[in-house]
């Protein structure tokens, strides 16, 4: 599952894992690609991107960065980690302490946008 998730730069769901990792061993039961997702990701070896309404969706690559989401067609997107300024939210988090975050901006992404020239062919 690892090595599915660091040779693709792909956002994957666990059923598209386990039907890839299957392909190559048929032996994997979804139950063991299930429990070993969630503890590659409780390791931080994989990070579990969950969405309200859609099935969590789980990315190998650990760099800090953010996520674009598109609300039609449901692309995941990298978008390169900058930081927030200091004051943010500080008003907001009334004395919590944040260890980390991450942003997810959602859209539509430049081939669901309204700027695509495609957009509304039929």
């Amino acid at each position: 599952m690892l090595e599915y998730l660091a040779r693709r730069p792909v956002h994957a769901t666990a059923e598209e894992i386990y039907r890839a990792v299957n392909r190559t061993n048929p032996r994997a039961s979804r139950a063991t690609v299930y429990n070993n997702l969630r503890d590659l990701a409780r390791s931080g070896l994989v990070r579990e991107m969950v969405s309200e309404g859609r099935a969590s969706r789980f990315d190998a690559r650990l760099r800090r960065h953010h996520h674009f989401v598109c609300d039609e067609c449901g692309a995941i997107e990298d978008i390169a980690w900058f930081d927030l300024p200091p004051a943010a939210g500080k008003a907001m988090l009334k004395g919590r302490t944040v260890r980390r975050y991450e942003i997810v901006f959602r859209g539509s992404c430049e081939t669901c946008g309204p700027c695509n020239p495609r957009r509304g062919e039929g």
